[in-house]
């Protein structure tokens, strides 16, 4: 990594179709271990809101990763068909991490 470069933040809520809504919990739910193994991930959260909505947090060492893991035949496939899955567009966030994250900082000299 170099010194310009910092860890990629993706954090977004998604409201399930009522009806869909076991079915969107165990497909995000089967992200959670895979993604975690994946080169360059740092984070991988899923939570569920009380209102049913998911949320979903994600820190990545380099853009270059998330497009790694965005281009996933599992993960394409469910966003391909995201439509089907939610009752409106998901309210997603995307920023550069502005603080430190400790395990792609440099070492110290």
């Amino acid at each position: 990594m170099t010194n310009t470069e910092r860890p990629i933040a993706l954090y977004g809520f998604l409201r399930p179709r009522p009806e869909r809504a076991d079915e969107v919990r165990r497909i995000l739910s089967s992200f959670v271990e895979p993604t975690r193994r994946e080169p360059g991930n740092l984070q991988y959260h899923l939570h569920e809101h009380e209102d049913g909505r998911f949320f979903l947090y994600e820190v990545w060492r380099s853009q270059e990763d998330l497009d790694r893991h965005n281009a996933t035949p599992s993960l394409r496939a469910f966003l391909e068909n995201l439509s089907t899955f939610l009752e409106d567009a998901p309210e997603g966030y995307f920023n550069t991490m502005l603080s430190p994250y400790p395990d792609t900082e440099p070492a110290p000299a």
